[in-house]
């Protein structure tokens, strides 16, 4: 188990806990994304937007990191098209993904995990930037993918 994994699997853990039982979407997407920046120092802004209503643009929520954007269109940018597509999105380059859209200047990769209901809806993405280029691979898509699954598990059980 490389180091990473060996993070992850402890992350996990911790995320199981911490979401165990609790139903607040706004509580546990502030925690998770908390939890989920702790993790590494590899992240420079971890955060989630989310859809209010089918057809609208994702809205900033819960976060870490410096100030936001605050609105994201579906199929714009890596996260509304990571949304749109309903699949993670590893972006090794910013600069060189079209349409990007730049709520910071100091982001230079960044990897984007739909969130989904139950019976597959997507209602929202966990976004989170690196300062360094090529920082997320498939260790990181397998293990926020299930960090996905655990939390949605929870609080869209209902």
């Amino acid at each position: 188990m490389t180091d990473k994994a060996g993070a992850y699997a402890l992350l996990l853990k911790q995320l199981a806990e911490l979401v165990r039982g609790e139903t607040n979407e706004t509580s546990v997407l502030a925690n998770v994304a908390a939890a989920i920046h702790q993790a590494s120092d590899r992240f420079f802004w971890t955060g989630f937007y989310m859809q209010q209503e089918s057809g609208q643009p994702l809205r900033l929520g819960p976060f870490q990191g410096p100030p936001a954007c605050y609105a994201i269109p579906v199929g714009r940018g890596v996260c509304g098209t990571a949304f749109a597509e309903r699949r993670t999105l590893v972006v090794p380059d910013v600069e060189l993904f079209p349409g990007h859209i730049a709520c910071s200047s100091l982001s230079r990769s960044e990897i984007v995990v739909p969130v989904f209901r139950p019976g597959g809806e997507p209602v929202g993405v966990l976004d989170i930037d690196s300062r360094t280029p090529c920082a997320f691979d498939e260790t990181d898509t397998r293990c926020l993918e299930e960090a996905m699954r655990l939390m949605a598990a929870e609080i869209y059980a209902g």
